[in-house]
């Protein structure tokens, strides 16, 4: 949307944040006469589409090219790209059908029921097709000894066997959505507008409720048998399955969210919910409902359930799941979501010890993870030797794996491994953390109550806990100030802070 907005501001495109399928009487006038300039009038079918899509906003014009006799411009190679997609399918959509000539072949087989089928096709006129051809090479007839080009062939024709392979195929699972496949199931459900449809993408990332990514797969041997002659050959083969390439992939927090919403509110979860609600919008912005009776209906219902999931006590908490028990102490091995995503826990926060904590390594997940894999997350803490007398320490707590070294902590990067760490890399990540504190100490005084600490917004006091703003022409010396400036600027703020709340009384 971002490029798309870039084309419009520059007079490339018409306006973009609309579902509108309509083109102007100008736009086929002037698609036509590329179309016969190009390639022909036999090429050219003047068509005007309506839109199925429910809630559909058609108060613009299709998405299209200012001007059709423009098929290239200059930009960015992204908006090239975008620009060249949007002339062709506007272009595409003005031209004359492909003629595709298909056939299906029937072969029996002797002394049995069963028979074989053959399908092939032939291009007869490309027609829209001829636009999306890179080269006028591409639109060549291909040899005829191509997969799916079949030769001439009769009724009544014998045909001599000369092989036949039988491959043994796995069931897959649906192929998982990419950004433009569920904008698509949107639409088809009807959920969200175009204006809405990359917030809401974008949205679910942000959440890490999906996470755009690639799935390795799993690799499967499979067998082939070939009967030629009348001998039978059997091969084994190599194949992977299940790989999936920049797919919106489902996170451990998407599935426990997911799973969550759907059993207590199933009602808002029911995919026509929203397209139901949106439809209600649009009434009351068409003065046919009152907004007040909706919303009193929404809440009537909604208020119950959101009473019954809070007051619902479960004995385990959502998304946990009991592994087993620790050989050595006894204690219960879970994994669960915890504040910064999923960990598995060893013991419970109801005994007499501590619980210990390791969150799950990239690839592991709630439902997969093993309690093997499990208890080897807790192979930490571990010691990698001394630096400056004091020992340094792999660990993993609460909020994920560190660095430990003479009471400083540095939490380790997702993309390091924290068994595979070295005292060399705990080093730098230690002597960085010193850095960072140094420029923000910038400096301290005999009253342990007040410093000057450097923020993201410059230096500041901390006084007793609250913080107070250095005015921007101290800031160069913010090093030097002593400590009755730094009081008579606090006072000074103090005193500013009180009156504007006696003002306001």
């Amino acid at each position: 949307m971002l490029v798309a907005q870039h084309l419009y501001e520059s007079g490339r495109i018409t306006y973009m944040r609309t579902d509108s399928v309509n083109l102007s009487k100008l736009c086929l006038g002037a698609s036509k006469q590329v179309i016969t300039e190009q390639m022909g009038k036999e090429y050219v079918k003047t068509r005007q589409y309506q839109t199925n899509s429910k809630g559909a906003q058609e108060a613009h014009e299709a998405i299209r090219p200012t001007y059709m006799d423009q098929t290239q411009i200059e930009g960015t190679q992204q908006e090239r790209k975008l620009y060249d997609l949007i002339w062709k399918r506007t272009l595409a959509s003005q031209m004359s059908d492909a003629e595709i000539e298909k056939t299906q072949v029937t072969i029996s087989i002797d002394g049995m029921e069963e028979f074989f089928v053959a399908s092939g096709e032939v291009v007869k006129f490309d027609g829209f097709l001829r636009v999306y051809k890179e080269t006028e090479s591409e639109t060549e007839q291909p040899e005829a000894d191509d997969e799916g080009i079949l030769p001439i062939l009769t009724v009544g024709d014998s045909l001599e066997r000369d092989a036949i392979v039988a491959t043994q195929r796995f069931a897959q699972r649906p192929i998982r959505y990419n950004e433009a496949s569920l904008v698509r199931k949107l639409e088809e459900l009807g959920i969200g507008r175009p204006s809405t449809y990359a917030t809401t993408i974008t949205t679910i990332q942000q959440r890490e409720y999906v996470v755009k990514g690639d799935k390795p797969g799993e690799e499967r041997t499979y067998q082939t048998l070939t009967l030629k002659g009348d001998k039978v050959s059997t091969a084994s083969h190599k194949t992977t399955i299940g790989a999936e390439r920049g797919k919106l992939l489902p996170t451990d927090i998407g599935i426990v969210v997911n799973d969550y919403l759907s059993e207590n509110f199933p009602s808002i979860m029911d995919y026509n919910f929203t397209a139901d609600i949106e439809k209600e919008f649009d009434e009351i912005a068409e003065g046919k409902m009152e907004w007040t009776g909706v919303i009193s209906d929404f809440y009537n219902d909604f208020d119950p359930l959101v009473e019954r999931a809070g007051n619902t006590h479960t004995e385990h908490k959502v998304g946990e799941r009991m592994l087993g028990n620790d050989t050595k102490t006894g204690e219960p091995i879970t994994v669960k979501i915890g504040r910064f995503g999923p960990v598995v826990q060893i013991g419970s926060s109801d005994g007499d010890t501590k619980p210990r904590f390791a969150q799950l390594k990239k690839g592991q997940t709630l439902e997969t993870i093993t309690l093997e894999e499990a208890m080897e997350l807790f192979r930490l803490p571990r010691e990698l030797g001394k630096y400056l007398g004091k020992t340094v320490t792999v660990g993993s707590g609460k909020y994920g794996p560190y660095v430990a070294h003479n009471g400083t902590y540095v939490s380790i990067p997702k993309e390091i491994d924290p068994l595979k760490i070295t005292f060399e890399e705990a080093v730098i990540m230690i002597h960085k953390k010193h850095v960072e504190d140094e420029e923000r100490h910038l400096k301290k005084f005999e009253d342990a109550e007040m410093e000057i600490l450097n923020g993201r917004y410059g230096p500041y006091i901390v006084y007793k806990g609250n913080n107070y703003r250095l005015p921007k022409n101290l800031h160069d010396r913010a090093k030097d100030l002593t400590e009755e400036e730094c009081m008579q600027i606090v006072n000074g703020q103090a005193e500013k802070t009180a009156r504007t709340a006696r003002n306001k009384k």
